[in-house]
């Protein structure tokens, strides 16, 4: 009998393949496809499911497909203690769905389906777990989402004043009229939440708590892509006004991201961190005008992404859960040579280094920003963030490969069982070809860049002095003192991503708690209650106990107030 797994992964690799024969023949032939479809008509007015179909829908179907197969064959030993499995694997079917519904929709109606199908699905897997950290982590994720569900329903209720939904025959339209600029801002801020930019970049790093193959899906080719690919497709309604506000926010989460993970000790968090680093590259790339280089990059951090979540989740899985860095080391001692080198290209891949996928799309948005006429502040702050990729990279690799293994003495450390592995090399060969290959698919006419040559050399001068801090940063001294515990407070501000966690959770919830406990010992609790409802209580109970004494049928007390009545009345008639 045919595993759950193993139907999924050949239903998503032919639909990969397919998807991605179809991608290669629209790029040839310039095709662009908008099918119409009826569902139902009330009186005059149809409702109609659209389905757009060009290169950039294929090639992005057929690459999430991809990973999406590769992931569920992970899944299959990854989760084999599991018993709800099939559970899981139906979750992460319709979490593929949800992705699909909006890459193919060029009309807002149908992208709120899969959009909020996303974030729906997404809270489930973050909770499967089941423990207080994993609903914590779940809740931020969805109310997080739910800023940009609202934010999308009222761009739809805002685009009824112009005859319908499909956004795609606007977007011109858009960058002329300020008042179609609102549906712009509206779907900016949905994509920011999605994406977890700056303000809303806390939930993130908090959606870790879900298993390491859905950990993997949604950073490489899902949940948080959608918000990015949104904006490529609405790119072309964006005035340069708005292009430059935004650049600030995007540019500034990639830089607080980068050295949010050179202090984070979670492996898990790190690699997060990194995602949200190169998320900010995509969107701040976007913002200054290169919609179809951010797609490139999309593409190519998608294969490294999901190949070094599942080289973690394979650390993870034969550290019996452990997520701690400090914990690791020694792995390249001959304990896992096959993880360890994949964990390793994938790594260098995400660095930049030459002739890797993240190479080809990297390399081309610096030499790009090199030759823009920007300020030196946008300068810095991209060769600054390449850095520090790499800083966080090389100690990840300083913790966890090099060096002494510091967990627990006895145990058996070896590569992971035979199914995980062929899932991860399943995604290796990509690693190398991927970047030349989609660079020659993606830009029929290459760019062409002449710089000087230090400004030529700047990605490898910037990529050598990360490798030397990254370094620096994890070196550890004899009494096993960390140079950033000599600096606790910038440490514990940055590794916090610049206490946005606190600001998104206490920050939401904890003054209005406050002012409510206050409220309510003070009014419900204070003098109201005891001028009010409980005054009147006690009056009546203090009055009725009196009646009561009265009532108990006792004859001397009747005639001692009728004696009394009878003299008041004698008193006050004379």
């Amino acid at each position: 009998m045919l595993s759950i797994c193993f139907i999924y992964f050949s239903l998503c690799i032919f639909l990969s393949l397919m998807f991605f024969s179809l991608s290669v023949y629209f790029m040839m032939m310039d095709l662009s496809v908008i099918l119409e479809l009826e569902i139902v008509q009330i009186n005059s007015n149809m409702i109609m499911m659209v389905i757009l179909l060009d290169w950039m829908s294929l090639l992005f179907m057929s690459f999430v497909l991809f990973i999406s197969s590769v992931v569920i064959y992970y899944s299959e030993e990854y989760m084999s203690g599991d018993l709800t499995i099939n559970r899981f694997i139906m979750l992460v079917f319709m979490f593929i769905l949800s992705m699909m519904f909006l890459i193919i929709s060029p009309n807002l109606i149908s992208i709120l389906l899969g959009w909020d199908g996303l974030g729906l699905v997404s809270y489930c897997l973050v909770i499967y777990y089941q423990n207080i950290k994993s609903y914590n982590a779940g809740m931020l994720t969805a109310l997080t989402n739910r800023l940009g569900d609202a934010a999308l329903l009222l761009s739809i209720a805002w685009m009824v004043n112009y005859g319908g939904w499909n956004y795609i025959f606007y977007l011109e339209f858009m960058k002329e009229d300020w008042k179609m600029e609102l549906i712009s801002l509206l779907v900016v801020f949905a994509a920011f939440t999605k994406s977890a930019q700056i303000p809303f970049s806390s939930w993130l790093p908090a959606a870790m708590a879900a298993p390491t193959p859905v950990s993997s899906l949604v950073h490489s080719s899902t949940l948080v892509t959608a918000g990015v690919y949104l904006l490529i497709r609405f790119s072309p309604a964006f005035n340069s006004g708005l292009m430059m506000g935004l650049l600030f926010f995007s540019s500034m989460t990639m830089f607080m991201a980068g050295l949010g993970a050179n202090f984070e000790f979670d492996l898990k968090k790190i690699i997060a961190l990194s995602t949200l680093s190169q998320l900010g590259l995509m969107m701040s790339v976007l913002f200054l005008g290169g919609s179809n280089l951010a797609f490139f990059h999309l593409l190519t951090h998608a294969l490294f992404k999901a190949l070094l979540f599942m080289c973690a989740g394979g650390i993870i899985h034969n550290l019996m859960g452990c997520q701690d860095i400090r914990f690791m080391g020694g792995f390249g001692n001959s304990k896992m040579p096959l993880t360890c080198c994949l964990f390793n290209i994938s790594n260098l891949s995400l660095c930049g280094f030459p002739f890797m996928a993240g190479f080809y799309s990297k390399d081309l948005i610096l030499e790009v920003v090199s030759m823009d006429y920007f300020n030196i502040y946008m300068y810095i702050i991209f060769f600054f963030s390449t850095g520090l990729t790499v800083s966080y990279t090389f100690r990840l690799i300083y913790y966890s490969i090099l060096g002494d293994f510091n967990f627990i003495s006895l145990n058996s450390l070896g590569d992971e069982g035979f199914i995980m592995l062929k899932g991860m090399l399943g995604l290796i060969f990509w690693l190398f070809l991927g970047g030349c290959m989609f660079s020659w698919l993606i830009f029929p006419s290459p760019y062409f860049i002449c710089l000087p040559p230090l400004m030529k050399l700047m990605a490898l001068v910037v990529s050598m002095l990360g490798t030397w801090l990254g370094v620096e940063l994890s070196k550890m001294n004899l009494s096993y003192g960390l140079v950033s515990l000599n600096y606790l407070k910038s440490s514990l501000f940055f590794s916090s991503m610049w206490n946005m966690p606190f600001i998104s959770t206490f920050g939401v919830n904890y003054y209005f708690v406050f002012v409510g406990n206050l409220i309510y010992k003070n009014f419900d609790h204070g003098w109201m209650e005891f001028m009010g409802g409980q005054h009147l209580f006690s009056a009546l109970k203090v009055n009725s106990s009196f009646f009561q004494i009265l009532f108990s049928n006792n004859l001397k007390l009747y005639l001692l107030m009728l004696i009394i009545w009878i003299l008041f009345l004698f008193v006050f008639m004379f």
